[in-house]
């Protein structure tokens, strides 16, 4: 793997631009967060097929040390970098060789930190077991908890670095990460600390989220209420310490029947928000539990998972994104998929109904053991009938939206940070269409190259 300059570029390393070139289309995505028919609008700036990486009117991306500095037609981004004063000189040329130009994908939604495995849990739900009596048996999120906690630091650092890497060979160069497979105070600090440590080594961005409502743990199962006690305990114990850390930035909740009431998810959202820490919810996924309803209430960056919301919650979160307060539906269809349901959240109401729609992998051992963005995209497009601009639109600046970063990433524009994948298809489309095909060619973290592949 090398990069292949091709003209241009300082030979003593002291190059601090990168230009584009030779694309067959720039998918920008600028503009903003995309609902309804907006959704589908890609701001795609198409290449001259036949003109080839020196055509004059070919798309570029010009970046300059870890921003975006200017798109458009070469000979005009050319113009433009010599009169602002950067000189084609200290630019290095990557020739896109026909392929698509993107923003770097984001993930809005992994538990990416555990130990253990759960592959045994498939043959239980092939005989019919469903999540909530797996959970209810000591299996699922409790069997990762027990694992989870008696691994160390540096087994979680080694097993962050090797899912990180597999998230950046498929275009990802921002993820969330929750944690919530330690439901204890210790165990939460070090998940949250590890993903933080994650975030600063990079080169892929994460972004810490405090999900300690995952679950009741085991030691409250013989409390009175379980979930009233270890409720009191997420707030007046394990809150004050991660806010001490002060490395979570969101807290999250698990607002569904049998585990966290929509009072009790409120309640603990509240608490959060008062030290400052964004909200966001996993709500809705097996029943309606209240969850859309409380995500619009509170105002929250996403409500997600969504496979069975209420008439009343997909009304909550329209009202929310007409009267401009947009709180971002997260679908994860590849977690329905592998869990065999027969349908997944309702995408194409969300879209009609104007609410904003991302989609993420819910990476995580048992429902959703996949890292692959793309294939999430292909999921979501088979499944929720989402079309493939929908999608990347989803898993690009929608996506940093529902992280509250759109500012920053999401989209190709001048400003922003440099984060883009070049992909090896001619079209978008193409991107979702081939699944679990080995895609991408070079991804660009602020504005460096970190993966290349001739």
């Amino acid at each position: 793997m090398s990069l292949r300059v091709i003209e241009g570029g300082l030979t003593e390393g002291s190059s601090t631009g990168l230009l584009i070139v030779g694309a067959s289309a720039i998918v920008t995505m600028a503009g903003g967060l995309r609902r309804g028919e907006t959704q589908a609008e890609t701001a795609t700036l198409v290449g001259l097929r036949d003109g080839g990486p020196d055509s004059p009117d070919g798309p570029v991306v010009a970046t300059w040390g870890d921003r975006i500095v200017a798109t458009g037609p070469r000979a005009e981004v050319e113009a433009g970098l010599e009169a602002a004063g950067l000189p084609l000189s200290r630019f290095s040329h990557i020739d896109a060789a026909g392929g698509v130009v993107t923003p770097g994908l984001v993930d809005p939604h992994t538990h990416l930190l555990f130990a253990g495995s759960r592959e045994g849990e498939l043959q239980l739900r092939q005989r019919g077991a469903g999540y909530l009596e797996i959970l209810a048996a000591g299996g699922g999120i409790l069997s990762t908890v027990a694992a989870t906690r008696a691994a160390s630091a540096d087994d979680l650092l080694a097993h962050g670095r090797r899912w990180l890497d597999e998230m950046l060979s498929h275009g990802v160069t921002t993820i969330e990460a929750k944690s919530g497979y330690g439901l204890d105070l210790r165990t939460e600090l070090r998940l949250l600390e590890v993903a933080h440590r994650l975030g600063q080594e990079g080169p892929v961005d994460v972004l810490p989220t405090w999900l300690g409502a995952h679950a009741v743990p085991t030691e409250f199962k013989d409390r009175h209420e379980p979930a009233e006690a270890y409720v009191r305990h997420l707030i007046d114990e394990q809150l004050p310490g991660v806010v001490a850390q002060g490395r979570a930035r969101f807290a999250d909740v698990f607002c569904e029947r049998g585990v966290f009431t929509a009072d009790q998810s409120r309640r603990v959202l509240e608490a959060a928000a008062a030290f400052g820490m964004q909200a966001r919810l996993h709500a809705d996924e097996l029943a309606p539990s209240g969850g859309a309803e409380l995500a619009a209430e509170l105002s929250a960056l996403s409500a997600d998972h969504l496979a069975a919301p209420s008439a009343a919650g997909i009304d909550a979160l329209a009202e929310a994104a007409d009267s401009g307060r947009p709180v971002v539906a997260v679908v994860l269809p590849a977690t329905t998929w592998f869990l065999m349901k027969p349908a997944g959240a309702p995408a194409r109401t969300f879209i009609e109904r104007g609410i904003p729609v991302a989609v993420g992998t819910d990476f995580n051992p048992g429902t959703s053991p996949t890292a692959s963005l793309p294939l999430a995209m292909t999921v979501a497009c088979l499944s929720l009938r989402m079309t493939p601009a929908e999608a990347l639109t989803a898993t690009t600046i929608n996506a940093a939206h529902a992280l509250g970063i759109g500012d920053v990433v999401g989209s190709i524009e001048p400003d922003k940070q440099a984060d883009l994948v070049i992909w090896r298809v001619t079209d978008p489309d193409q991107i979702p269409y081939w699944p679990a095909a080995d895609l991408v060619r070079v991804v660009i973290k602020r504005g460096r190259p970190q993966l290349l592949r001739d």
